[in-house]
Protein backbone atom coordinates (compact mmCIF):
# COMPACT_ATOMS: atom_id res chain seq x y z
CA UNK A 1 0.00 0.00 0.00
CA UNK A 2 1.25 3.47 -0.90
CA UNK A 3 0.40 6.40 1.34
CA UNK A 4 1.46 9.86 0.33
CA UNK A 5 1.15 13.60 0.65
CA UNK A 6 0.71 15.02 -2.82
CA UNK A 7 3.56 17.27 -4.00
CA UNK A 8 2.58 19.41 -7.00
CA UNK A 9 4.58 18.56 -10.12
CA UNK A 10 6.35 21.91 -10.39
CA UNK A 11 7.36 21.84 -6.73
CA UNK A 12 8.52 18.24 -7.05
CA UNK A 13 10.77 19.20 -9.95
CA UNK A 14 12.34 21.99 -7.90
CA UNK A 15 12.85 19.77 -4.88
CA UNK A 16 14.62 17.12 -6.91
CA UNK A 17 16.77 19.44 -9.00
CA UNK A 18 19.64 19.98 -6.53
CA UNK A 19 22.85 18.29 -7.64
CA UNK A 20 24.93 16.43 -5.07
CA UNK A 21 27.59 18.79 -3.72
CA UNK A 22 31.12 17.44 -3.82
CA UNK A 23 31.59 17.55 -0.04
CA UNK A 24 28.31 15.84 0.81
CA UNK A 25 27.82 12.08 1.20
CA UNK A 26 24.31 11.61 -0.24
CA UNK A 27 24.28 7.81 -0.63
CA UNK A 28 25.97 4.97 1.18
CA UNK A 29 29.04 4.93 -1.09
CA UNK A 30 29.30 8.68 -1.58
CA UNK A 31 28.48 11.23 -4.27
CA UNK A 32 29.13 8.88 -7.20
CA UNK A 33 28.43 5.67 -5.26
CA UNK A 34 32.02 4.56 -5.83
CA UNK A 35 33.44 4.98 -2.31
CA UNK A 36 35.39 8.17 -3.08
CA UNK A 37 35.42 11.23 -0.83
CA UNK A 38 36.40 14.80 -1.62
CA UNK A 39 39.16 16.44 0.39
CA UNK A 40 41.20 14.89 3.18
CA UNK A 41 40.42 13.31 6.53
CA UNK A 42 42.58 12.53 9.57
CA UNK A 43 44.83 9.51 9.27
CA UNK A 44 44.70 8.84 13.00
CA UNK A 45 41.64 8.65 15.20
CA UNK A 46 40.35 6.85 18.26
CA UNK A 47 38.21 7.25 21.41
CA UNK A 48 40.50 10.05 22.59
CA UNK A 49 42.16 11.18 19.37
CA UNK A 50 40.81 13.69 16.83
CA UNK A 51 37.26 13.31 18.21
CA UNK A 52 35.06 16.27 17.27
CA UNK A 53 32.08 14.67 19.00
CA UNK A 54 30.56 11.32 19.95
CA UNK A 55 26.80 10.70 20.17
CA UNK A 56 25.11 7.84 22.01
CA UNK A 57 22.48 6.22 19.79
CA UNK A 58 19.00 5.04 20.91
CA UNK A 59 19.57 1.56 19.50
CA UNK A 60 21.75 -0.51 17.25
CA UNK A 61 21.99 -0.50 13.49
CA UNK A 62 24.42 -0.89 10.62
CA UNK A 63 23.14 1.61 8.06
CA UNK A 64 25.85 3.98 6.86
CA UNK A 65 25.18 7.67 7.62
CA UNK A 66 24.44 9.98 4.70
CA UNK A 67 25.30 13.65 5.05
CA UNK A 68 24.04 16.81 3.40
CA UNK A 69 25.43 20.15 4.57
CA UNK A 70 24.67 20.27 8.32
CA UNK A 71 22.41 17.20 8.50
CA UNK A 72 23.19 13.49 8.98
CA UNK A 73 20.64 10.73 8.33
CA UNK A 74 20.66 7.06 9.31
CA UNK A 75 18.29 4.41 10.64
CA UNK A 76 18.44 2.82 14.07
CA UNK A 77 16.54 0.41 16.23
CA UNK A 78 14.73 1.84 19.22
CA UNK A 79 12.14 0.68 21.74
CA UNK A 80 9.33 0.80 19.16
CA UNK A 81 11.02 -0.73 16.11
CA UNK A 82 13.05 1.18 13.52
CA UNK A 83 13.42 4.95 13.27
CA UNK A 84 14.98 7.39 10.86
CA UNK A 85 17.28 9.73 12.78
CA UNK A 86 18.39 13.20 11.76
CA UNK A 87 21.45 14.53 13.58
CA UNK A 88 23.20 17.81 13.06
CA UNK A 89 26.87 17.94 12.21
CA UNK A 90 27.22 19.32 15.75
CA UNK A 91 26.32 15.85 17.08
CA UNK A 92 22.87 16.78 18.37
CA UNK A 93 19.65 15.00 17.42
CA UNK A 94 17.34 17.21 15.35
CA UNK A 95 14.40 14.85 14.88
CA UNK A 96 13.33 11.23 14.75
CA UNK A 97 10.65 9.60 12.59
CA UNK A 98 9.18 6.12 12.99
CA UNK A 99 9.57 3.54 10.24
CA UNK A 100 7.32 1.06 12.02
CA UNK A 101 7.61 -1.94 14.28
CA UNK A 102 10.05 -4.85 14.17
CA UNK A 103 9.96 -7.38 11.35
CA UNK A 104 10.99 -10.36 13.45
CA UNK A 105 13.55 -11.32 10.79
CA UNK A 106 16.70 -9.77 12.25
CA UNK A 107 19.99 -10.66 10.62
CA UNK A 108 22.71 -13.27 10.83
CA UNK A 109 23.43 -13.52 14.55
CA UNK A 110 24.27 -9.97 15.52
CA UNK A 111 25.33 -9.03 11.97
CA UNK A 112 22.64 -6.59 10.98
CA UNK A 113 19.02 -5.96 11.90
CA UNK A 114 16.03 -4.00 10.61
CA UNK A 115 18.23 -0.87 10.49
CA UNK A 116 20.71 -2.20 7.92
CA UNK A 117 19.75 -0.41 4.68
CA UNK A 118 21.28 3.04 4.26
CA UNK A 119 19.37 6.16 3.27
CA UNK A 120 19.61 8.35 0.17
CA UNK A 121 19.16 12.11 0.01
CA UNK A 122 19.01 14.88 -2.59
CA UNK A 123 19.40 17.79 -0.17
CA UNK A 124 15.63 18.31 0.17
CA UNK A 125 14.32 14.83 0.91
CA UNK A 126 15.64 11.67 2.50
CA UNK A 127 14.50 8.16 1.56
CA UNK A 128 14.72 5.43 4.19
CA UNK A 129 14.02 1.69 4.10
CA UNK A 130 13.53 -0.62 7.10
CA UNK A 131 13.66 -4.39 7.48
CA UNK A 132 9.90 -4.48 8.02
CA UNK A 133 9.68 -3.54 4.29
CA UNK A 134 8.54 0.05 4.81
CA UNK A 135 10.08 2.46 2.30
CA UNK A 136 9.39 6.12 3.09
CA UNK A 137 10.27 9.61 1.94
CA UNK A 138 10.69 12.49 4.42
CA UNK A 139 11.43 16.14 3.97
CA UNK A 140 14.28 17.74 5.90
CA UNK A 141 11.97 18.76 8.76
CA UNK A 142 10.96 15.14 9.41
CA UNK A 143 7.53 15.22 7.73
CA UNK A 144 6.70 11.98 5.93
CA UNK A 145 5.80 12.71 2.31
CA UNK A 146 4.93 9.18 1.26
CA UNK A 147 5.46 5.53 2.21
CA UNK A 148 5.25 2.17 0.50
CA UNK A 149 4.93 -1.37 1.82
CA UNK A 150 7.48 -3.18 -0.37
CA UNK A 151 6.06 -6.53 0.79
CA UNK A 152 3.33 -5.98 -1.80
CA UNK A 153 5.77 -7.29 -4.42
CA UNK A 154 5.87 -10.76 -2.85
CA UNK A 155 5.64 -12.59 0.46
CA UNK A 156 8.95 -12.01 2.19
CA UNK A 157 11.19 -15.04 2.54
CA UNK A 158 14.86 -14.36 3.24
CA UNK A 159 17.27 -16.05 5.61
CA UNK A 160 19.26 -13.14 7.07
CA UNK A 161 17.04 -10.08 6.87
CA UNK A 162 16.60 -7.10 4.56
CA UNK A 163 19.63 -5.00 3.60
CA UNK A 164 18.86 -3.41 0.19
CA UNK A 165 19.63 0.30 -0.04
CA UNK A 166 17.41 2.28 -2.47
CA UNK A 167 19.39 4.13 -5.14
CA UNK A 168 18.42 7.65 -6.14
CA UNK A 169 19.06 8.89 -9.68
CA UNK A 170 17.71 12.31 -10.66
CA UNK A 171 13.93 12.13 -10.14
CA UNK A 172 13.69 8.35 -9.77
CA UNK A 173 14.23 5.91 -6.92
CA UNK A 174 15.20 2.31 -7.71
CA UNK A 175 15.10 -0.79 -5.53
CA UNK A 176 15.90 -4.43 -6.11
CA UNK A 177 13.50 -6.72 -4.24
CA UNK A 178 15.15 -10.11 -4.34
CA UNK A 179 14.28 -12.95 -1.99
CA UNK A 180 12.52 -16.31 -2.16
CA UNK A 181 9.14 -14.64 -2.58
CA UNK A 182 10.08 -12.09 -5.26
CA UNK A 183 12.75 -11.40 -7.86
CA UNK A 184 11.85 -7.91 -9.04
CA UNK A 185 13.24 -4.49 -9.85
CA UNK A 186 11.14 -1.46 -9.00
CA UNK A 187 11.27 2.14 -10.23
CA UNK A 188 9.41 4.88 -8.38
CA UNK A 189 8.85 8.58 -8.86
CA UNK A 190 11.07 9.81 -6.05
CA UNK A 191 8.99 12.83 -5.04
CA UNK A 192 5.63 11.04 -4.84
CA UNK A 193 6.30 7.30 -4.59
CA UNK A 194 4.30 6.66 -7.77
CA UNK A 195 5.23 3.32 -9.32
CA UNK A 196 6.80 3.83 -12.74
CA UNK A 197 7.59 0.22 -13.59
CA UNK A 198 8.17 -3.22 -12.08
CA UNK A 199 9.98 -5.98 -13.94
CA UNK A 200 10.81 -9.56 -13.13
CA UNK A 201 14.50 -10.21 -12.81
CA UNK A 202 15.03 -13.99 -13.04
CA UNK A 203 18.12 -15.85 -11.86
CA UNK A 204 19.29 -19.31 -10.93
CA UNK A 205 16.68 -19.54 -8.19
CA UNK A 206 18.04 -22.58 -6.35
CA UNK A 207 18.59 -23.04 -2.61
CA UNK A 208 19.95 -19.88 -1.00
CA UNK A 209 20.70 -18.06 -4.26
CA UNK A 210 17.43 -16.05 -4.37
CA UNK A 211 18.30 -14.49 -0.99
CA UNK A 212 20.11 -11.31 -1.99
CA UNK A 213 21.83 -8.91 0.41
CA UNK A 214 23.46 -6.66 -2.21
CA UNK A 215 21.96 -3.37 -3.37
CA UNK A 216 21.24 -1.92 -6.79
CA UNK A 217 23.37 0.84 -8.33
CA UNK A 218 23.03 3.24 -11.24
CA UNK A 219 25.89 3.21 -13.75
CA UNK A 220 26.51 6.50 -15.52
CA UNK A 221 28.69 6.47 -18.60
CA UNK A 222 29.67 8.94 -21.30
CA UNK A 223 27.13 10.89 -23.38
CA UNK A 224 24.41 10.62 -20.77
CA UNK A 225 24.31 6.83 -20.74
CA UNK A 226 22.86 5.30 -17.59
CA UNK A 227 21.67 1.84 -16.55
CA UNK A 228 20.32 0.25 -13.39
CA UNK A 229 22.72 -2.46 -12.21
CA UNK A 230 21.09 -5.32 -10.30
CA UNK A 231 23.16 -7.93 -8.51
CA UNK A 232 21.93 -11.24 -7.13
CA UNK A 233 20.58 -14.73 -7.75
CA UNK A 234 23.81 -15.74 -9.52
CA UNK A 235 23.86 -12.89 -12.05
CA UNK A 236 24.64 -9.22 -12.45
CA UNK A 237 22.38 -7.41 -14.93
CA UNK A 238 22.07 -3.97 -16.52
CA UNK A 239 18.64 -2.45 -17.20
CA UNK A 240 17.25 0.60 -18.99
CA UNK A 241 16.14 3.25 -16.52
CA UNK A 242 12.94 4.12 -18.40
CA UNK A 243 11.54 0.60 -18.82
CA UNK A 244 13.60 -1.88 -16.80
CA UNK A 245 14.47 -3.79 -19.99
CA UNK A 246 17.59 -5.94 -19.57
CA UNK A 247 20.57 -4.87 -21.70
CA UNK A 248 23.32 -7.20 -20.47
CA UNK A 249 23.84 -10.08 -18.07
CA UNK A 250 27.11 -11.24 -16.49
CA UNK A 251 27.22 -15.04 -16.48
CA UNK A 252 29.50 -17.59 -14.82
CA UNK A 253 29.38 -16.02 -11.35
CA UNK A 254 28.29 -19.39 -9.90
CA UNK A 255 30.55 -21.74 -11.85
CA UNK A 256 29.55 -24.87 -9.94
CA UNK A 257 25.83 -24.03 -9.65
CA UNK A 258 26.18 -24.07 -5.87
CA UNK A 259 22.79 -23.72 -4.17
CA UNK A 260 24.28 -21.69 -1.30
CA UNK A 261 25.46 -18.88 -3.60
CA UNK A 262 24.09 -15.67 -2.06
CA UNK A 263 25.44 -12.24 -3.00
CA UNK A 264 26.41 -9.69 -0.36
CA UNK A 265 29.25 -7.73 -1.95
CA UNK A 266 28.07 -5.15 -4.49
CA UNK A 267 29.45 -4.28 -7.92
CA UNK A 268 31.75 -1.31 -8.37
CA UNK A 269 30.39 0.94 -11.12
CA UNK A 270 32.61 3.54 -12.81
CA UNK A 271 32.11 5.20 -16.23
CA UNK A 272 34.52 2.92 -18.12
CA UNK A 273 34.65 -0.17 -15.89
CA UNK A 274 32.26 -2.29 -13.87
CA UNK A 275 33.75 -4.82 -11.45
CA UNK A 276 31.40 -7.61 -10.38
CA UNK A 277 32.13 -9.78 -7.32
CA UNK A 278 30.40 -13.06 -6.58
CA UNK A 279 30.84 -14.93 -3.29
CA UNK A 280 32.55 -17.85 -1.52
CA UNK A 281 35.79 -17.67 -3.55
CA UNK A 282 33.95 -17.44 -6.85
CA UNK A 283 35.22 -15.18 -9.64
CA UNK A 284 35.42 -11.40 -9.86
CA UNK A 285 34.57 -10.14 -13.36
CA UNK A 286 35.51 -6.81 -14.95
CA UNK A 287 34.01 -5.51 -18.18
CA UNK A 288 33.60 -2.40 -20.28
CA UNK A 289 30.03 -1.15 -19.70
CA UNK A 290 30.14 1.12 -22.76
CA UNK A 291 30.45 -1.96 -24.99
CA UNK A 292 28.37 -4.39 -22.94
CA UNK A 293 25.40 -6.12 -24.53
CA UNK A 294 23.80 -9.51 -24.14
CA UNK A 295 25.55 -12.30 -22.25
CA UNK A 296 28.82 -11.16 -20.68
CA UNK A 297 31.28 -14.04 -20.49
CA UNK A 298 34.79 -14.87 -21.66
CA UNK A 299 33.60 -14.92 -25.30
CA UNK A 300 32.12 -11.41 -25.14
CA UNK A 301 34.62 -8.71 -26.21
CA UNK A 302 33.25 -6.39 -23.50
CA UNK A 303 34.69 -8.66 -20.80
CA UNK A 304 38.18 -7.52 -19.82
CA UNK A 305 39.26 -10.03 -17.19
CA UNK A 306 38.24 -12.57 -14.57
CA UNK A 307 40.08 -12.92 -11.29
CA UNK A 308 39.93 -16.25 -9.49
CA UNK A 309 38.79 -14.89 -6.11
CA UNK A 310 36.17 -12.47 -4.83
CA UNK A 311 35.39 -10.38 -1.76
CA UNK A 312 32.47 -12.10 -0.02
CA UNK A 313 31.05 -9.01 1.72
CA UNK A 314 33.16 -5.89 1.10
CA UNK A 315 32.57 -4.23 -2.28
CA UNK A 316 35.49 -3.57 -4.64
CA UNK A 317 37.14 -0.14 -4.71
CA UNK A 318 38.96 1.59 -7.55
CA UNK A 319 41.64 4.23 -7.03
CA UNK A 320 43.20 5.35 -10.29
CA UNK A 321 44.09 2.26 -12.28
CA UNK A 322 44.05 -0.13 -9.33
CA UNK A 323 41.17 -2.29 -8.09
CA UNK A 324 41.18 -3.29 -4.41
CA UNK A 325 39.46 -6.42 -3.11
CA UNK A 326 39.15 -7.01 0.63
CA UNK A 327 38.39 -10.27 2.38
CA UNK A 328 38.61 -11.11 6.10
CA UNK A 329 42.36 -10.62 6.23
CA UNK A 330 44.00 -10.15 2.83
CA UNK A 331 43.84 -6.98 0.76
CA UNK A 332 44.43 -7.63 -2.94
CA UNK A 333 45.41 -4.98 -5.50
CA UNK A 334 44.76 -5.64 -9.21
CA UNK A 335 45.59 -3.73 -12.36
CA UNK A 336 42.25 -2.30 -13.49
CA UNK A 337 42.94 -2.88 -17.19
CA UNK A 338 44.27 -6.43 -17.07
CA UNK A 339 43.31 -7.91 -13.70
CA UNK A 340 46.97 -8.71 -13.00
CA UNK A 341 47.64 -9.06 -9.29
CA UNK A 342 49.93 -6.32 -7.99
CA UNK A 343 49.96 -7.53 -4.41
CA UNK A 344 48.08 -9.59 -1.87
CA UNK A 345 48.86 -8.74 1.74
CA UNK A 346 47.27 -9.57 5.07
CA UNK A 347 46.14 -6.52 7.00
CA UNK A 348 47.80 -6.26 10.42
CA UNK A 349 44.57 -6.41 12.38
CA UNK A 350 42.95 -9.84 12.49
CA UNK A 351 39.24 -9.11 12.24
CA UNK A 352 36.12 -9.59 10.14
CA UNK A 353 35.25 -6.86 7.61
CA UNK A 354 31.64 -5.89 6.93
CA UNK A 355 31.87 -2.17 6.11
CA UNK A 356 33.13 -0.97 2.74
CA UNK A 357 36.39 0.77 1.89
CA UNK A 358 36.51 4.54 1.38
CA UNK A 359 39.14 6.40 -0.67
CA UNK A 360 40.20 9.92 0.34
CA UNK A 361 43.31 11.96 -0.45
CA UNK A 362 45.33 9.02 -1.75
CA UNK A 363 44.42 6.82 1.20
CA UNK A 364 42.10 3.86 1.72
CA UNK A 365 40.12 3.69 4.94
CA UNK A 366 38.59 0.46 6.16
CA UNK A 367 37.16 -0.38 9.58
CA UNK A 368 36.60 -3.95 10.71
CA UNK A 369 33.84 -5.42 12.83
CA UNK A 370 36.08 -5.36 15.90
CA UNK A 371 36.46 -1.59 15.57
CA UNK A 372 40.05 -1.44 14.30
CA UNK A 373 40.37 1.14 11.55
CA UNK A 374 43.20 0.88 9.05
CA UNK A 375 44.52 3.51 6.69
CA UNK A 376 46.37 2.06 3.69
CA UNK A 377 48.32 4.04 1.14
CA UNK A 378 46.73 3.82 -2.30
CA UNK A 379 49.10 2.62 -4.99
CA UNK A 380 50.86 -0.45 -6.37
CA UNK A 381 52.85 -1.05 -3.17
CA UNK A 382 51.29 -2.13 0.10
CA UNK A 383 51.83 0.25 3.00
CA UNK A 384 49.77 0.68 6.17
CA UNK A 385 49.86 4.31 7.32
CA UNK A 386 47.92 3.95 10.57
CA UNK A 387 46.10 1.48 12.80
CA UNK A 388 43.32 3.03 14.89
CA UNK A 389 41.37 1.24 17.63
CA UNK A 390 37.84 2.26 18.54
CA UNK A 391 37.16 -0.82 20.66
CA UNK A 392 33.52 -0.88 19.51
CA UNK A 393 31.63 -3.10 17.07
CA UNK A 394 31.39 -1.61 13.56
CA UNK A 395 29.27 -2.92 10.68
CA UNK A 396 28.55 0.33 8.83
CA UNK A 397 30.86 1.82 6.21
CA UNK A 398 32.71 5.06 6.96
CA UNK A 399 31.30 8.30 5.55
CA UNK A 400 33.23 11.48 4.74
CA UNK A 401 31.93 15.04 4.34
CA UNK A 402 33.54 18.46 4.66
CA UNK A 403 36.81 17.11 6.02
CA UNK A 404 35.13 15.01 8.71
CA UNK A 405 35.17 11.23 9.04
CA UNK A 406 31.91 9.76 10.38
CA UNK A 407 31.99 6.29 11.90
CA UNK A 408 28.79 4.63 13.04
CA UNK A 409 29.46 1.89 15.59
CA UNK A 410 26.92 -0.50 17.05
CA UNK A 411 26.17 2.01 19.82
CA UNK A 412 27.57 5.44 18.86
CA UNK A 413 28.09 7.87 16.03
CA UNK A 414 31.58 9.39 15.96
CA UNK A 415 32.75 12.48 14.13
CA UNK A 416 36.52 12.71 13.66
CA UNK A 417 38.44 15.71 12.41
CA UNK A 418 42.02 16.92 12.54
CA UNK A 419 40.96 20.15 14.26
CA UNK A 420 37.91 19.82 16.57
CA UNK A 421 35.51 22.75 16.26
CA UNK A 422 34.29 24.87 19.20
Amino acid sequence: MLTRLIIPGALAAVLLASPAAADNWPQWRGTKNDGHAAGSVPTEWGPNKNVVWKAKLPGRGSSTPVIWNDKIFFTSLDANGTSLLCYGTDGKEKWKASLGGPSGRGGRGDEGNDASASCSTDGKHVWAFAGNMKLACFDFTGVERWSLDVAKYGKVGIQFGIHWTPVLHKDKLFLQVMHKGAQKLVALEAATGKELWVVDRPGYGKGESPDVYASAFVWEGPNGQALLVAHGNDYCTGHRLDTGEEVWRVAGLNPTTNGAWRFVSCPLVTPDLIVVPSCKNGPTVAFDPTAAKGKIDEDNPAELWRFKETPDVVSPLRVGNIIYLLKDGPLTALDAKTGKQLYRQNLPAKQIYRGNMVAADGKIIVIGREGIGLVVQAGPEFKVLATNELKETVYASPAVANGRLYVRTWDHLYCFGAQPTN
